[in-house]
Protein backbone atom coordinates (compact mmCIF):
# COMPACT_ATOMS: atom_id res chain seq x y z
CA UNK A 1 0.00 0.00 0.00
CA UNK A 2 2.99 2.30 0.34
CA UNK A 3 3.17 5.09 -2.16
CA UNK A 4 -0.50 4.90 -3.11
CA UNK A 5 -1.86 8.25 -4.35
CA UNK A 6 -5.18 8.54 -2.59
CA UNK A 7 -7.67 10.27 -4.85
CA UNK A 8 -9.40 12.13 -1.98
CA UNK A 9 -6.19 13.98 -1.08
CA UNK A 10 -6.24 17.68 -0.37
CA UNK A 11 -3.88 18.19 -3.33
CA UNK A 12 -6.38 16.78 -5.79
CA UNK A 13 -9.15 18.90 -4.28
CA UNK A 14 -7.13 22.10 -4.59
CA UNK A 15 -5.95 21.20 -8.07
CA UNK A 16 -9.51 20.57 -9.24
CA UNK A 17 -10.52 24.10 -8.24
CA UNK A 18 -8.26 25.42 -10.98
CA UNK A 19 -10.22 23.71 -13.70
CA UNK A 20 -13.01 25.48 -15.58
CA UNK A 21 -13.68 22.59 -17.97
CA UNK A 22 -16.00 19.81 -16.71
CA UNK A 23 -13.64 17.11 -15.48
CA UNK A 24 -15.83 14.31 -16.82
CA UNK A 25 -15.52 15.78 -20.32
CA UNK A 26 -11.74 15.80 -20.01
CA UNK A 27 -11.64 12.21 -18.74
CA UNK A 28 -13.87 10.88 -21.50
CA UNK A 29 -11.88 12.71 -24.16
CA UNK A 30 -8.65 11.22 -22.78
CA UNK A 31 -10.12 7.73 -22.58
CA UNK A 32 -11.60 8.11 -26.07
CA UNK A 33 -14.65 6.18 -25.03
CA UNK A 34 -17.26 5.92 -27.74
CA UNK A 35 -20.33 5.42 -25.58
CA UNK A 36 -23.20 7.67 -24.49
CA UNK A 37 -22.82 9.37 -21.13
CA UNK A 38 -25.63 10.89 -19.09
CA UNK A 39 -24.69 14.15 -17.38
CA UNK A 40 -26.70 14.69 -14.15
CA UNK A 41 -26.56 18.46 -14.74
CA UNK A 42 -28.81 18.02 -17.79
CA UNK A 43 -31.73 16.62 -15.76
CA UNK A 44 -31.43 18.30 -12.35
CA UNK A 45 -33.53 21.29 -13.44
CA UNK A 46 -36.51 19.19 -14.55
CA UNK A 47 -39.62 19.75 -12.47
CA UNK A 48 -39.90 16.26 -11.04
CA UNK A 49 -39.21 15.15 -7.44
CA UNK A 50 -36.85 12.40 -8.59
CA UNK A 51 -35.05 11.69 -11.86
CA UNK A 52 -32.78 8.79 -12.81
CA UNK A 53 -29.78 8.23 -15.07
CA UNK A 54 -27.43 5.33 -15.82
CA UNK A 55 -23.81 5.23 -16.98
CA UNK A 56 -21.06 2.78 -17.89
CA UNK A 57 -17.43 3.30 -16.79
CA UNK A 58 -14.16 1.50 -17.59
CA UNK A 59 -11.92 0.05 -14.86
CA UNK A 60 -10.13 2.55 -12.58
CA UNK A 61 -12.15 5.47 -13.93
CA UNK A 62 -12.30 8.54 -11.67
CA UNK A 63 -14.76 11.41 -11.58
CA UNK A 64 -12.92 14.39 -10.14
CA UNK A 65 -14.39 16.76 -7.55
CA UNK A 66 -17.86 18.04 -8.41
CA UNK A 67 -21.27 18.53 -6.81
CA UNK A 68 -24.98 18.32 -7.62
CA UNK A 69 -27.81 20.61 -6.64
CA UNK A 70 -29.95 17.61 -5.69
CA UNK A 71 -29.04 14.73 -3.44
CA UNK A 72 -27.74 11.71 -5.35
CA UNK A 73 -28.04 8.00 -4.66
CA UNK A 74 -25.33 6.13 -6.57
CA UNK A 75 -25.70 2.37 -7.08
CA UNK A 76 -23.26 0.13 -8.95
CA UNK A 77 -25.18 -2.68 -10.61
CA UNK A 78 -21.72 -4.02 -11.54
CA UNK A 79 -18.38 -3.22 -9.91
CA UNK A 80 -17.57 -1.17 -6.81
CA UNK A 81 -17.79 2.60 -6.30
CA UNK A 82 -15.95 4.67 -3.69
CA UNK A 83 -17.16 8.20 -2.96
CA UNK A 84 -14.94 10.75 -1.22
CA UNK A 85 -15.83 14.12 0.26
CA UNK A 86 -13.68 16.53 2.28
CA UNK A 87 -15.32 14.93 5.34
CA UNK A 88 -14.71 11.24 4.69
CA UNK A 89 -15.05 8.29 2.33
CA UNK A 90 -17.81 5.77 1.61
CA UNK A 91 -17.62 2.49 -0.30
CA UNK A 92 -20.44 0.55 -1.97
CA UNK A 93 -19.88 -3.10 -2.90
CA UNK A 94 -22.63 -4.98 -4.75
CA UNK A 95 -26.11 -4.59 -3.21
CA UNK A 96 -25.17 -1.31 -1.53
CA UNK A 97 -25.61 2.32 -2.64
CA UNK A 98 -24.09 5.64 -1.55
CA UNK A 99 -26.10 8.77 -0.75
CA UNK A 100 -24.46 12.18 -1.22
CA UNK A 101 -26.47 15.26 -0.19
CA UNK A 102 -26.96 18.13 -2.61
CA UNK A 103 -24.25 20.76 -2.59
CA UNK A 104 -21.57 18.41 -1.19
CA UNK A 105 -18.33 18.34 -3.18
CA UNK A 106 -17.31 14.77 -3.92
CA UNK A 107 -15.12 12.56 -6.10
CA UNK A 108 -15.92 9.03 -7.31
CA UNK A 109 -13.55 6.16 -8.06
CA UNK A 110 -14.64 3.07 -9.98
CA UNK A 111 -13.17 -0.36 -9.20
CA UNK A 112 -13.46 -2.76 -12.11
CA UNK A 113 -15.90 -2.09 -14.92
CA UNK A 114 -18.76 -0.21 -13.30
CA UNK A 115 -22.36 0.10 -14.39
CA UNK A 116 -24.18 2.76 -12.33
CA UNK A 117 -27.82 3.49 -11.65
CA UNK A 118 -28.27 6.92 -10.09
CA UNK A 119 -31.26 8.92 -8.85
CA UNK A 120 -31.28 12.65 -8.09
CA UNK A 121 -33.82 13.73 -5.48
CA UNK A 122 -35.08 17.15 -4.44
CA UNK A 123 -34.16 17.87 -0.79
CA UNK A 124 -37.74 18.42 0.49
CA UNK A 125 -39.14 15.18 -0.95
CA UNK A 126 -39.98 12.22 1.36
CA UNK A 127 -37.38 9.63 0.44
CA UNK A 128 -34.54 12.12 0.34
CA UNK A 129 -31.94 10.63 2.66
CA UNK A 130 -30.89 13.71 4.58
CA UNK A 131 -27.89 16.00 4.91
CA UNK A 132 -25.14 13.44 5.52
CA UNK A 133 -23.40 10.89 3.32
CA UNK A 134 -24.38 7.31 4.04
CA UNK A 135 -24.43 3.80 2.58
CA UNK A 136 -27.73 1.91 2.36
CA UNK A 137 -28.53 -1.70 1.44
CA UNK A 138 -30.15 -2.34 -1.93
CA UNK A 139 -32.88 -4.95 -1.60
CA UNK A 140 -34.04 -6.95 -4.65
CA UNK A 141 -37.10 -4.69 -4.90
CA UNK A 142 -35.03 -1.50 -4.67
CA UNK A 143 -32.58 -2.85 -7.27
CA UNK A 144 -35.41 -3.53 -9.74
CA UNK A 145 -36.91 -0.10 -9.06
CA UNK A 146 -33.57 1.60 -9.74
CA UNK A 147 -33.23 -0.34 -12.99
CA UNK A 148 -36.78 0.57 -14.01
CA UNK A 149 -36.29 4.25 -13.07
CA UNK A 150 -33.38 4.55 -15.47
CA UNK A 151 -35.70 3.53 -18.34
CA UNK A 152 -38.20 6.25 -17.44
CA UNK A 153 -37.87 9.57 -19.32
CA UNK A 154 -36.95 12.52 -17.06
CA UNK A 155 -40.19 14.39 -17.86
CA UNK A 156 -42.44 11.49 -16.94
CA UNK A 157 -46.15 11.70 -16.17
CA UNK A 158 -46.29 11.96 -12.36
CA UNK A 159 -49.92 10.71 -12.39
CA UNK A 160 -49.24 7.74 -14.67
CA UNK A 161 -47.45 4.42 -14.39
CA UNK A 162 -43.99 6.02 -14.41
CA UNK A 163 -44.96 8.34 -11.58
CA UNK A 164 -46.14 5.34 -9.54
CA UNK A 165 -42.79 3.59 -10.06
CA UNK A 166 -40.92 6.69 -8.89
CA UNK A 167 -43.23 7.07 -5.86
CA UNK A 168 -42.60 3.45 -4.85
CA UNK A 169 -38.86 4.02 -5.26
CA UNK A 170 -39.02 7.01 -2.91
CA UNK A 171 -41.03 4.96 -0.40
CA UNK A 172 -38.38 2.22 -0.42
CA UNK A 173 -35.60 4.76 0.09
CA UNK A 174 -37.45 6.33 3.03
CA UNK A 175 -37.32 3.03 4.93
CA UNK A 176 -33.73 2.05 4.07
CA UNK A 177 -31.35 1.59 7.04
CA UNK A 178 -27.76 2.86 7.12
CA UNK A 179 -24.84 0.42 6.67
CA UNK A 180 -21.47 0.67 8.50
CA UNK A 181 -19.41 1.40 5.39
CA UNK A 182 -18.31 4.95 6.14
CA UNK A 183 -14.97 6.45 7.11
CA UNK A 184 -15.79 9.99 8.31
CA UNK A 185 -12.98 12.48 8.93
CA UNK A 186 -12.96 14.66 12.08
CA UNK A 187 -12.97 18.45 11.94
CA UNK A 188 -9.98 18.48 14.31
CA UNK A 189 -7.08 19.23 11.94
CA UNK A 190 -4.44 17.02 13.54
CA UNK A 191 -6.76 14.05 14.09
CA UNK A 192 -8.02 14.34 10.50
CA UNK A 193 -4.44 14.35 9.23
CA UNK A 194 -3.74 11.23 11.29
CA UNK A 195 -6.84 9.56 9.79
CA UNK A 196 -5.67 10.28 6.24
CA UNK A 197 -2.19 8.99 7.07
CA UNK A 198 -3.77 5.79 8.40
CA UNK A 199 -5.50 5.22 5.07
CA UNK A 200 -2.10 5.32 3.36
CA UNK A 201 -0.85 2.44 5.53
CA UNK A 202 -3.77 0.90 7.46
CA UNK A 203 -3.11 -1.43 10.36
CA UNK A 204 -5.63 -3.34 12.45
CA UNK A 205 -3.14 -3.11 15.34
CA UNK A 206 -3.19 0.69 15.75
CA UNK A 207 -4.36 1.58 19.27
CA UNK A 208 -5.89 4.52 21.09
CA UNK A 209 -2.74 4.85 23.16
CA UNK A 210 -0.57 5.10 20.04
CA UNK A 211 -2.75 7.75 18.40
CA UNK A 212 -3.23 9.85 21.53
CA UNK A 213 0.51 9.75 22.20
CA UNK A 214 1.36 10.71 18.60
CA UNK A 215 -1.08 13.62 18.82
CA UNK A 216 0.07 14.78 22.26
CA UNK A 217 -3.40 14.24 23.72
CA UNK A 218 -4.60 12.43 26.80
CA UNK A 219 -6.35 9.14 26.16
CA UNK A 220 -9.71 10.34 27.45
CA UNK A 221 -9.53 13.65 25.56
CA UNK A 222 -8.68 11.80 22.36
CA UNK A 223 -11.47 9.23 22.61
CA UNK A 224 -14.07 11.91 23.42
CA UNK A 225 -12.95 14.15 20.55
CA UNK A 226 -12.81 11.24 18.12
CA UNK A 227 -16.32 9.99 18.90
CA UNK A 228 -17.76 13.50 19.00
CA UNK A 229 -16.40 14.41 15.56
CA UNK A 230 -16.82 11.10 13.70
CA UNK A 231 -19.79 9.56 15.48
CA UNK A 232 -17.74 6.36 15.88
CA UNK A 233 -15.49 4.83 18.47
CA UNK A 234 -11.85 4.59 17.43
CA UNK A 235 -12.11 0.80 17.11
CA UNK A 236 -15.21 0.98 14.89
CA UNK A 237 -13.60 3.66 12.70
CA UNK A 238 -10.42 1.59 12.32
CA UNK A 239 -12.42 -1.47 11.24
CA UNK A 240 -14.45 0.50 8.72
CA UNK A 241 -11.27 2.10 7.37
CA UNK A 242 -9.82 -1.37 6.84
CA UNK A 243 -13.02 -2.33 4.99
CA UNK A 244 -12.68 0.75 2.80
CA UNK A 245 -9.27 -0.53 1.72
CA UNK A 246 -10.24 -4.21 1.50
CA UNK A 247 -13.42 -4.02 -0.58
CA UNK A 248 -11.90 -2.48 -3.72
CA UNK A 249 -8.95 -4.87 -3.50
CA UNK A 250 -11.31 -7.85 -3.28
CA UNK A 251 -13.20 -6.55 -6.29
CA UNK A 252 -9.88 -6.23 -8.14
CA UNK A 253 -9.15 -9.92 -7.47
CA UNK A 254 -6.58 -9.73 -4.65
CA UNK A 255 -6.36 -12.81 -2.45
CA UNK A 256 -8.07 -12.69 0.95
CA UNK A 257 -4.89 -13.89 2.66
CA UNK A 258 -2.80 -11.14 1.07
CA UNK A 259 -5.28 -8.43 2.05
CA UNK A 260 -5.57 -9.74 5.62
CA UNK A 261 -1.82 -9.66 6.22
CA UNK A 262 -1.41 -6.29 4.48
CA UNK A 263 -3.95 -4.83 6.89
CA UNK A 264 -2.11 -6.24 9.87
CA UNK A 265 -4.48 -9.04 10.86
CA UNK A 266 -2.89 -12.02 12.60
CA UNK A 267 -4.59 -14.44 10.23
CA UNK A 268 -7.08 -14.56 7.35
CA UNK A 269 -9.58 -16.01 9.83
CA UNK A 270 -9.41 -12.90 12.03
CA UNK A 271 -9.96 -10.67 9.00
CA UNK A 272 -12.83 -12.87 7.79
CA UNK A 273 -14.54 -12.66 11.20
CA UNK A 274 -14.46 -8.86 11.13
CA UNK A 275 -15.58 -8.72 7.49
CA UNK A 276 -18.48 -11.11 7.97
CA UNK A 277 -19.69 -9.28 11.09
CA UNK A 278 -19.87 -5.95 9.23
CA UNK A 279 -20.79 -7.03 5.69
CA UNK A 280 -22.82 -10.17 6.38
CA UNK A 281 -20.85 -12.52 4.11
CA UNK A 282 -17.31 -13.87 4.09
CA UNK A 283 -14.80 -11.98 1.91
CA UNK A 284 -14.26 -15.09 -0.23
CA UNK A 285 -17.97 -15.11 -1.08
CA UNK A 286 -17.89 -11.39 -1.87
CA UNK A 287 -14.79 -11.79 -4.03
CA UNK A 288 -16.35 -14.62 -6.03
CA UNK A 289 -19.40 -12.46 -6.72
CA UNK A 290 -17.59 -9.22 -7.61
Amino acid sequence: MAGTRWWWSRHSLERSKLSRIPVWAIHFFMWDIQMPWSDPALVEHIDRPIVAISNEYPPAFELDWHQHRRGQLLYAARGVVVVSTPHGAWVAPPERAIWTPGGVSHAVRMVGEVSTRSVLIEPDVPGSLGNANKVIPVSPLLRHLLEAACDIPPEYDVDGRDGLVMSLLLAELARAPTMPLAVPFPQHVEIARKCRTFLEAPSAHDTIDQWSSDLGMGRRAFTRAFRRETGLSFGAWRQQACLLIALPRLAAGDAVTTIAFDLGYESPAAFTTMFKRLIGVAPSHYRSNS
